[in-house]
């Protein structure tokens, strides 16, 4: 595992919170023309939320696929009139350099091949959108940043929360400080159940699957974005109750992020048990998110009994609409490759301090 120098992850420190300050409204609504999207793998999410949230986009619409099932390919055909010269496989992706139908290459597949296809997509001269999280390592988050720079194309991390209005709301709070300075952060992000079948990616190791790899970026990533600070010391433990199933991947990790300031934030994933929660503790009163992250939708509430409706829409519609949009109008990503870097590497201090029965590492 390569490691993200200290000096390193100050340097970008100015330009990403920056970037989170601009805030999805900034987006000059063009309507010039619809980036045309091609998804590059045809699995669950792909299937139940992708493809359908694209059909309500006003800026980007579903122009191709990228897949390893051929027999998958008349279904999407007859669903979404995917035109023959639009489908490729793995192995032919890179000839979309020749097709102008196609703006965007969305990376949908297992962790561990996020660099090899954003790589083969950068290459060919399109913009990346990625899935988190970003990729295996900061060394393979690196060089997808810099292929994207060298082709000159966008990277877009698809932190969908990002573009979510209340967590959006209560990220600016950091600097607003409506209920006094943060004293505590609190973040939870995970799902009950027993694992996959074995032969699954998500249940081995080297392909990215495990709890902290799968939902841990959520409260990790929370944490950071309601903070608008960068950790600087990380305590980890691994809860193990299925043992028997979960022979490679975590199933519940718990860490604690420290913070230059004193701050710290209580976090926890896990892919046995339930739980979807942010909550800022302040001098003054608190906020939360409740579900945190959640498709059909997040709510905010605070101490001074204000309650902030979820948003009527799926949200991948909005995450892709404001990436659209920065590509339309040549503007910055709202989530750059930095972002999902800068957590990766958290990631990997996560796992090397549960390996050493939860001692402090510094970041």
């Amino acid at each position: 595992m390569s490691k993200l120098s200290r000096r390193r992850f100050l340097k970008y420190s100015s330009s990403l919170l920056a970037l989170n300050a601009i805030g999805a409204s900034s987006l000059s609504y063009s309507q010039t023309r619809k980036i045309g999207v091609a998804l590059v793998g045809l699995g669950n999410y792909s299937e139940r939320m992708l493809a359908p949230a694209l059909l309500d986009c006003k800026h980007c619409e579903l122009r191709g696929i990228v897949t390893g099932s051929p027999q998958k390919i008349p279904k999407w055909q007859g669903k979404y009139g995917i035109k023959d010269k639009n489908i490729y496989s793995y192995e032919t992706m890179h000839e979309a350099a020749n097709n102008p139908d196609i703006d965007v290459m969305y990376i949908v597949t297992p962790t561990s091949t996020h660099m090899k296809y954003a790589l083969l997509a950068a290459n060919a001269g399109k913009h990346v959108w990625c899935e988190k999280p970003m990729a295996m390592n900061t060394n393979e988050c690196q060089q997808i940043i810099d292929a994207c720079d060298k082709n000159k194309v966008k990277l877009t991390i698809s932190y969908r929360m990002q573009h979510e209005p209340n967590t959006i709301r209560f990220g600016a709070y950091a600097k607003s400080a409506p209920f006094g300075k943060i004293q505590s952060v609190f973040t939870r992000a995970g799902y009950a159940g027993r694992g996959f079948p074995e032969d699954n990616w998500r249940m081995k190791k080297d392909m990215g699957g495990g709890a902290m790899y799968d939902m841990g970026v959520y409260p990790l990533n929370g944490a950071r974005y309601l903070t608008k600070m960068e950790p600087i010391a990380i305590s980890a433990t691994h809860e193990k109750s299925h043992p028997d199933i979960f022979k490679e991947v975590d199933e519940t990790t718990y860490f604690t992020l420290e913070f230059a300031n004193g701050l710290t934030a209580d976090c926890g994933t896990s892919v046995v048990k339930s739980f979807n929660k942010a909550r800022v503790e302040c001098e003054n009163g608190w906020y939360e998110l409740k579900p945190m992250s959640e498709f059909t939708g997040v709510t905010g509430t605070t101490s001074a009994g204000e309650v902030f409706p979820a948003i009527n829409k799926r949200q991948p519609t909005l995450q892709m609409d404001n990436d659209a949009l920065a590509i339309i109008n040549d503007t910055d990503v709202l989530v750059p490759g930095i972002e999902g870097m800068r957590d990766i590497h958290v990631v990997e201090g996560a796992f090397n301090s549960a390996a050493q029965n939860g001692k402090r590492i510094l970041l």
